[in-house]
């Protein structure tokens, strides 16, 4: 395992393709051979998705939209076992005592847990419907993305079943989860969309959101209400598009495979997601001058930047922090209303390398088990987080140290300060950039003494696991090495005081929540 290796994390990133290549065989193969009664129930095209799988080249099999896609899939099939398991089953409050466990542990990221237990106890009454109504949601949104990956494949599929037509329910509204705008229909894996005419947008508002979209041996249309709109036609040369076609927005170019920036997702006063609108210019710019910074300033960590991160999405959430999710690989929301541009550069390293330790999991096994018992304080939150939370934030904050020190040698000196003040940078945020690298030092290192205390006295990591935390302690401790040039000034600055109150907090948080009292809680 080698953190800053870019050359092998591309061969594991391949071996990631390969599974996923494999694990899109067997889920087709698993649909025909064990669900077919409840495909045709749920209108899941299992062929069509087999001729997918022949079609995307094996690089699409880390893009951000095929991965979600392939993993929603999974959870379909999932679903689908636990639906035939709960008709046999004779004991069903045992069964969905279980079934809630499991989705809590499965389902972490989703909402799904909401669909199947909304009242978050596990209620018999109601839930094989509730079942049904969750397999079929996502059997209609699986299908209906799939007709976008390439057109001229749905038609072509499509053709050769002589049915004449093909009707697959949808909508288009906003999509948060992908940052979709309304109105619009994402095709191909590149983040290029389509927008809907004014004839179409109009009936969209006076309808109920419902619409079919009709597969024909010469097209694609789509029918709201009476009204009928063509999207795309098959041409002998190459198709064609009806409706106005946008390619995506390239932030930087890197190779064959550019960093593409999304529209901007637009959360409400109550910090949830309310709409999608069309990205600004100038905010494209930001995030184009805050990659450049960071491949300047710490070459080896752009590296690993370039190759994991591939798409961005700006948020306009005041108060809400950015993520990424870890079935959409190289897809990163982030906060670039909210916060000023030091922020924006730390943004992106913290999302990649959320990415970064995503990737590995994939490879290694790095813990026992889930452990999803919260116990262990995080200096971050606050709060007591599981195993698998500690571990993420321990790996994402030494990202963050490395990140602040490598910008504070950068800043260095005469030619230093043109270079700062070139990207946007204030002496303020210098000053930042030392306390954020000194305050994660102490941060990770308290952490990494209850990932040492889970592998030594509770024998829950792996040798993987192991492994990796002792590089992280390697990593924090050279960064720390690397810093004591600041260190002493900006404990005598006006920040200091801060830095004294997070090293207090951290010392009466271990003496709270320290490795003797985490074994009793257990």
């Amino acid at each position: 395992m080698r953190l800053f290796d870019s050359q092998w994390l591309a061969q594991v990133r391949n071996e990631f393709r390969l599974s996923m290549r494999r694990l899109l065989i067997d889920l087709c193969r698993e649909v025909r051979a064990d669900h077919a009664d409840l495909a045709g129930r749920f209108e899941l095209p299992a062929g069509f998705f087999d001729s997918l799988q022949a079609h995307f080249k094996l690089e699409a099999y880390s893009n951000w939209k095929v991965v979600g896609w392939i993993e929603t899939l999974n959870d379909l099939v999932y679903l689908l076992d636990v639906l035939r398991q709960f008709k046999h089953e004779r004991d069903r409050s045992e069964f969905a005592k279980q079934l809630l466990n499991e989705c809590q542990e499965k389902f972490f990221e989703h909402g799904y847990l909401d669909d199947l237990f909304p009242m978050g106890r596990p209620r018999v009454q109601g839930l094989e419907k509730r079942l049904c109504a969750l397999c079929r949601r996502l059997a209609q949104e699986l299908t209906l993305e799939s007709l976008w990956f390439d057109p001229a494949l749905t038609v072509r599929w499509s053709r050769r079943q002589k049915v004449g037509y093909w009707d697959v329910p949808g909508t288009m509204l906003d999509n948060f989860e992908r940052s979709e705008p309304a109105g619009t229909i994402a095709t191909d894996i590149t983040g290029a969309w389509c927008q809907a005419p004014n004839n179409v947008r109009r009936a969209l508002s006076q309808s109920s959101g419902d619409m079919v979209f009709r597969v024909e041996p010469t097209g694609i249309a789509v029918k709201i209400g009476k009204s009928r709109s063509s999207i795309w036609v098959d041409r002998k040369d190459a198709g064609q598009w009806q409706w106005t076609y946008h390619p995506s927005v390239v932030a930087i170019r890197i190779g064959p495979d550019p960093v593409t920036v999304g529209p901007t997702l637009v959360y409400g006063k109550n910090r949830q997601p309310r709409t999608v609108k069309f990205t600004e210019s100038q905010q494209v710019a930001r995030i184009a001058r805050a990659w450049q910074t960071i491949r300047l300033a710490w070459p080896e960590g752009h590296d690993v930047l370039a190759l994991l991160t591939s798409r961005i999405v700006p948020l306009r959430a005041r108060g809400v922090v950015s993520f990424s999710y870890r079935h959409r690989p190289g897809l990163s929301f982030i906060n670039c209303f909210d916060r000023g541009n030091l922020d924006l550069i730390d943004d992106l390293i913290h999302e990649n390398s959320h990415h970064h330790l995503n990737l590995l999991l994939r490879k290694y096994v790095l813990f026992r088990g889930d452990h999803n018992q919260q116990i262990f304080y995080s200096p971050w939150r606050r709060s007591l987080r599981p195993l698998r939370g500690i571990l993420h934030a321990t790996f994402t904050f030494t990202m963050g140290a490395r990140l602040f020190q490598r910008l504070s040698v950068w800043a260095s000196g005469q030619k230093g300060a043109v270079r700062w003040r070139q990207a946007g940078l204030t002496r303020r945020d210098l000053q930042r950039a030392h306390v954020r690298c000194l305050e994660e030092i102490e941060s990770v290192r308290y952490s990494l003494q209850d990932l040492h205390y889970a592998d030594c006295h509770l024998r829950w990591l792996t040798g993987s696991g192991r492994s990796l935390v002792e590089q992280l302690t390697e990593e924090i401790d050279r960064v720390a090495r690397l810093s004591e040039e600041f260190t002493r000034e900006t404990q005598r600055s006006s920040l200091g005081p801060a830095l004294r109150k997070h090293s207090k907090e951290l010392q009466q948080a271990r003496q709270t929540y320290g490795p003797v009292q985490s074994k009793k809680k257990m």
